[in-house]
C-alpha cells in the first residue's frame, strides 16, 4: 500500500469537538478537513460507529480520514450516544435514539461554515449498516452513502440468525458490544466527570443477548432498521462494497436487484475489512474509487463514477483448502447489470452419492449427524484475527451426506448464490439442513466455496415458522451464500448435506434423521459462461494516508485449538484473540484487549452444547488505570436457553463495580 503524505489540500485535525443534541446529549467527534475550509467550504462525509474514535478504530482512522480530507472533504468520525468520549447510554443496536441523533448530526453538519451543506456517509460493519438506514430516512444534504459488508434484511444476514437458525456468534458479538461498552471515556477529554459517567454506563448497560433472545423469529424489532422493508425510500446514491471471505456478501446482489437510486457494487475476496489493507489480496485502491464516487454524488464532477458496472466482482480460483490466505489468485470480472442476463441457472440432481445432469430412480437418504460436525468451518466472520478461514473439508465430510459431480472436463466458474431445492422429512418436530458446495482436488483435498443452513421449521416462514410433523414431507429451498469462484477442469463438485453445524449454529433439541426424497432433490448453479468479449475492470493500486504512530507494549496474538477429550468424548474449540497493548503517541493513552472463547459439545448430544465468553479491556495513562473484566455463557436443554452475563470493573486493582445477568428464553421452533 502507497503512502500518500501530500494533498492538494493541506489536511488539519481537530482531535475533539462535541455535537450537542436538542436533548443536550453532546457526542464527541474527531474531524479532519482542508485548512482552508471556512474560505472554500467542502462537502462532508461522516462516520458514526459506537467503537470509540480515541483508541478503538484510530489504526484505520489513521489511513482513511486524512486521505479524504485531503481531496476536499471535512470527514467526522462521531462516536455514537453512550460510547467512548460521547455522553449518554447506549440502550442497544440500531434502535430509533440512534438513528434520530445520526439525523441530528447530519443537520448540524451541513450548518457548519467549512461545509457545503452536501453530506456524504461511510462506513463499514455497523458503520455500514447505519449509513443505510439513515439514507431511509431521507434526510436533506445526504446526497451518497458508502456502505461497506452491511445488510439490507438484519434478520437474515447479521450475526443472529442464518437460515433461521440460531448463530452462535449472537452471543459472541453480545460479548464483545458488553466489553466494549464497559470502557471509560478518556478524563483527557471529558475531564473529572469520567468517573461519574463510567459508573453510569456500568449500570445502565445492557446484555444484548438477552434482549435478542426475545425475538427468535422475523418480527417487528428485526423489520426495524432492515431496509428491505421498503427499497424505494433510499433515495441516495450508493456503493456497496461486500467481500466473499465475510459473512455479509448476500446483501449486496440483493440490493443491487431491489434499490431504485444509482447504485454500484464491488466485491472482493476479502475478510471484514476495508479493502484497502484487507487480506486475502489482491487489495485494491479503495480510497481512489471513495474519491471518484463522492466527487461525482458530492461535487456534481462528471467523472464518468455514474457509469461503473452495476457489478464489478472477483472470481476466485480454487486453491488448496487453508485457514488463512494472504492472497486469492483470481481475476475481476464486469456485469454491467445485475442481475446479469449471461448467468444461466444449471440444476443437478441427486443421485445416490453422485451429482447427476438428469433426475434418477434412487432410494430415499437419511442423516443424523454427529454434532461435531462443523468443525472445519472456520469463522461466522471472519475479521483478519489469525487462522480464521475454513480449513480442509473432509473432517466434515465424514459426519455428511455426499454427492459428487463428475471430473470436470473444463473449468466452470459461478457466479451468485447456489440454491439446494429438497423434499425431505424429519423424525423431530424440529431440525436444521447444512449444506457445503465444496471444490475436490484430484488429491482428495475438500476445500468449502460456500454454504448455507436452514431451520426446516422455517421452510415456508421465517416470520412463521412451525414445528414439523415427524414423517410428513415437506419442500424447502436452502440458499448458499453467494459467491464468484472457478473450478478447474480435472477437480470435481461436491455437495455435503449435514443436520449438525457447530460452533456456527446452535443444535436442534434432540437427534433429529432428516430423510432426503433424492428424486426430488437437486442443486441449482448460477453458471457464468466464458466469453468471447470480456474486459476486466481495472483498479488502482491501494494508497492510503500515513499509519498511526504508536508504541507496542504487547503484540497481538490468536490461537484457534480444537481437543477431544478421550475419556469423555467432548469437543472443545478454545479461541484466544489478543488484540495486544499499544500506545498512542499523540496522547499517551495506552489500551489493551484480549477476548477468549469456549465452545463444547459431544457429538452424540445436543443438549451438551456449551458456549463461555470472557473479555479484558484496559485503559492507562500515568497513574491513571483502570480494566473491565466481563464474561458470559450459554447453554440450552429442550425448552429454554439458559444465558448469563457478569461485568466487573476496576480502578487500578481495586473492585468498583459488579453486575450479573441471569435469564431464561423459550426455544420455540430453534
Amino acid at each position: 500500500m502507497r503512502r500518500v503524505d501530500a494533498f492538494a489540500r493541506e489536511v488539519e485535525e481537530w482531535e475533539n469537538i462535541f455535537i450537542p443534541l436538542e436533548d443536550g446529549t453532546r457526542l464527541a467527534a474527531r474531524v479532519w478537513l482542508p485548512k482552508d475550509a471556512a474560505a472554500a467550504p467542502v462537502p462532508a462525509i461522516l462516520e458514526y460507529l459506537p467503537y470509540r474514535k480515541r483508541d478503538g478504530t484510530v489504526h484505520r482512522d489513521a489511513l482513511t480520514h486524512p486521505y479524504l480530507a485531503g481531496h476536499g472533504y471535512a470527514c467526522l468520525r462521531v462516536d455514537m450516544r453512550g460510547n467512548g468520549d460521547s455522553d449518554g447510554i447506549m440502550e442497544g443496536e440500531y434502535l430509533p435514539q440512534e438513528q434520530d441523533d445520526a439525523l441530528e448530526v447530519i443537520a448540524w453538519i451541513r450548518q457548519q461554515p467549512w461545509c457545503t451543506g452536501r453530506v456524504g456517509m461511510i462506513g463499514i460493519s455497523w458503520g455500514g449498516f447505519n449509513g443505510l438506514q439513515v439514507a431511509w430516512h431521507q434526510p436533506e444534504g445526504l446526497d451518497a452513502v458508502i456502505s461497506l459488508c452491511s445488510t439490507d434484511d438484519r434478520y437474515a444476514d447479521d450475526i443472529h440468525f442464518k437460515g433461521g437458525c440460531l448463530l452462535c456468534e449472537q452471543l459472541g458479538w453480545s460479548s464483545t458490544m458488553l466489553a466494549y461498552s464497559s470502557r471509560s471515556a478518556d478524563p483527557a477529554i471529558v475531564g473529572e466527570q469520567w468517573r461519574v459517567q463510567w459508573l453510569e454506563r456500568l449500570e445502565r448497560e445492557p446484555h444484548l443477548a438477552s434482549v435478542w433472545m426475545e425475538h427468535l423469529t422475523r418480527d417487528a424489532f428485526w423489520k426495524h432498521g432492515s431496509i428491505c422493508e421498503d427499497y424505494g425510500r433510499i433515495r441516495t446514491a450508493v456503493m456497496l462494497v461486500g467481500a466473499w471471505a465475510d459473512s455479509y456478501h448476500d446483501p449486496v446482489p440483493r440490493m443491487l436487484t431491489h434499490l431504485k437510486a444509482p447504485r454500484q457494487a464491488i466485491i472482493g475476496p476479502w475478510v471484514h475489512k476495508y479493502p484497502h489493507f484487507a487480506v486475502p489480496g489482491p487489495r485494491i485502491g479503495f480510497l481512489q474509487e471513495a474519491v471518484r464516487f463522492y466527487d461525482r454524488y458530492l461535487k456534481d464532477v462528471d467523472n464518468g463514477a455514474d457509469q461503473a458496472p452495476a457489478l464489478r466482482a472477483y472470481l476466485m480460483d480454487g486453491v488448496p483448502p487453508a485457514t488463512q490466505y494472504e492472497h486469492r489468485p483470481g481475476r475481476w470480472v464486469a456485469e454491467p447489470d445485475w442481475p446479469s442476463p449471461r448467468i444461466t441457472t444449471v440444476p443437478l440432481h441427486l443421485g445416490r452419492g453422485r451429482l447427476t445432469d438428469a433426475p434418477e430412480p434412487v432410494e430415499p437418504m437419511s442423516i443424523c449427524s454427529p454434532h461435531t460436525v462443523g468443525q472445519a468451518a472456520g469463522e461466522y466472520c471472519p475479521i483478519w484475527l489469525g487462522p480464521e478461514l475454513p480449513g480442509d473439508q473432509r473432517i466434515d465430510d465424514g459426519g455428511s451426506l455426499l454427492f459428487d459431480g463428475q471430473i470436470l472436463a473444463d473449468d466452470l466458474t459461478i457466479l451468485g448464490g447456489p440454491v439446494l431445492e429438497v423434499t425431505f422429512q424429519s423424525d423431530r418436530p424440529q431440525a436444521n439442513l447444512a449444506v457445503r458446495l465444496c471444490d475436490v482436488a484430484p488429491n482428495g483435498a475438500s476445500a468449502r466455496v460456500t454454504y448455507g443452513v436452514l431451520n426446516l421449521c422455517h421452510h415456508t416462514s421465517h416470520e412463521h415458522p412451525e414445528k414439523l410433523v415427524p414423517r410428513q414431507r415437506y419442500r424447502a429451498r436452502i440458499e448458499l451464500d453467494e459467491v464468484g469462484y472457478r473450478f478447474s477442469a480435472g477437480h470435481r463438485l461436491r455437495l455435503a448435506v449435514s443436520t449438525a453445524y457447530w460452533p456456527l449454529i446452535w443444535p436442534s433439541p434432540e437427534n433429529a434423521t432428516v430423510t432426503l426424497e433424492l428424486e426430488e432433490c437437486r442443486l441449482l448453479l448460477p453458471v457464468r459462461p466464458p466469453c468471447a468479449h470480456d474486459p476486466a475492470p481495472s483498479f488502482a493500486e491501494p494508497e492510503a494516508a500515513a499509519p498511526l504512530e504508536e508504541i507496542v507494549h504487547r503484540p497481538a496474538t490468536n490461537r484457534r485449538l480444537t481437543t477431544i477429550d478421550a475419556g469423555t468424548g467432548i469437543q472443545r474449540l478454545e479461541i484466544l484473540d489478543d488484540f495486544g497493548e499499544f500506545e498512542i503517541v499523540a496522547h499517551g493513552l495506552v489500551t489493551g484487549s484480549v477476548g477468549r472463547e469456549w465452545y463444547e459439545i459431544h457429538p452424540d448430544d445436543p443438549l451438551s452444547a456449551k458456549m463461555r465468553t470472557h473479555w479484558t479491556e484496559t485503559s492507562r495513562r500515568g497513574d491513571w488505570s483502570v480494566r473491565t473484566e466481563s464474561f458470559a455463557s450459554m447453554h440450552a436443554d429442550q425448552t429454554h436457553f439458559h444465558l448469563t452475563a457478569r461485568v466487573e470493573a476496576y480502578e487500578g486493582d481495586r473492585l468498583v463495580f459488579e453486575k450479573d445477568w441471569t435469564t431464561s428464553h423459550e426455544r420455540g421452533c430453534v
